[in-house]
């Protein structure tokens, strides 16, 4: 549960921390619940997810250790949330301080919960707790790190968005959140989700830039750097309507925000007419249209499901922080 990763947009993942609790429907079947209730108790691990396991010293430098002397993208805490209300502030600054030092790696942080992470990351006094823990593992190291005001270049902070509810709470948030780098991880996309607030404005931000809505988070001030769409995958998966990706994709491409397109999950498109949908392996997913059709998605498994998108695939990432 550390080194290498089949997350498509990360190389590594690292878990100073081991469990979290269900916050909103995007959760429902979270393969981190799966993965630890069903596998971790044989690695020392409680069997059950909702109990926080704060990991020691040793799993906490791992950034800093010779066998991640290679530079690579850090997915931090794949099985849990860094901001969980059973994280204290204290192992979280410990945490922020072998990101301060591992600047040789870049750092995605992806939370729920980005109320209790803009009240962390505004507070002047959880970075002096930073600097403190950096002071102490700098006598382990050998490394060092001095806080100059501004967000860690190399930690990218990004929000889980599965639907418009969740969008409209947790992207305002992120965007008054301070970061190098912001970012979304729409996986499990759940239905449509809006994210120009510009009504269409690509072509007119270019030419009329006095036209931007501030609030629209592809546009305006404290703008998201990175979007990532996915499907959902495993037990009780649910179908993904290609209309959803489509429309993230084209107002990423028009708003020059980086898109990455992660996994269809375990359905596909398919073309198949209503008979099909006396099989299991078929769903119906979105509204009807104007004829009254409706998607039909074939579950097919993650793999065959694959990650085109009309033919090609989508990974992009952000060229440089702010």
């Amino acid at each position: 549960m550390g080194d290498t990763t089949g997350i498509e947009w990360a190389e590594s993942t690292w878990n100073p921390t081991v469990g979290c609790t269900k916050v909103s429907a995007g959760c429902d079947h979270c393969y981190a619940e799966t993965l630890v209730n069903r596998f971790a108790p044989s690695k020392g691990f409680p069997n059950r997810f909702d109990n926080m396991l704060l990991r020691g010293v040793k799993t906490l430098l791992l950034p800093l250790s010779k066998k991640w002397a290679t530079p690579r993208r850090i997915f931090v805490n794949s099985l849990s949330d860094l901001f969980h209300k059973d994280v204290p502030d204290e192992f979280t600054a410990r945490v922020f301080a072998v990101m301060a030092m591992a600047d040789h790696h870049t750092f995605q942080v992806l939370t729920k919960r980005p109320g209790r992470m803009r009240s962390v990351l505004s507070d002047s006094r959880f970075w002096e707790e930073v600097e403190q823990r950096e002071m102490n593992y700098t006598f382990e190291t050998g490394s060092g790190w001095s806080w100059d005001g501004n967000p860690l270049p190399k930690v990218w902070l990004g929000v889980s968005v599965e639907s418009q509810q969740w969008a409209d709470v947790r992207i305002p948030v992120l965007r008054d959140t301070p970061a190098a780098v912001r970012w979304l991880s729409m996986e499990p996309l759940l239905g449509p989700v809006l994210l120009c607030r510009c009504d269409g404005a690509g072509y007119e931000v270019k030419r009329h830039p006095f036209l931007v809505n501030e609030r629209c988070p592809l546009h305006g001030r404290d703008r998201i750097d990175w979007v990532v769409v996915g499907g959902e995958s495993g037990p009780g998966s649910r179908p993904m309507h290609p209309d959803w990706v489509r429309s993230l994709r084209d107002q990423c491409v028009a708003a020059g925000v980086p898109f990455l397109f992660k996994q269809w999950g375990d359905y596909r498109p398919s073309g198949a007419g209503i008979g099909a949908l006396a099989h299991q392996r078929f769903a119906y997913v979105g509204e009807p249209d104007e004829h009254g059709w409706r998607q039909t998605m074939e579950r097919v498994g993650k793999k065959a499901a694959g990650r085109l998108l009309d033919g090609r695939t989508w990974d992009e990432y952000p060229a440089a922080t702010r």
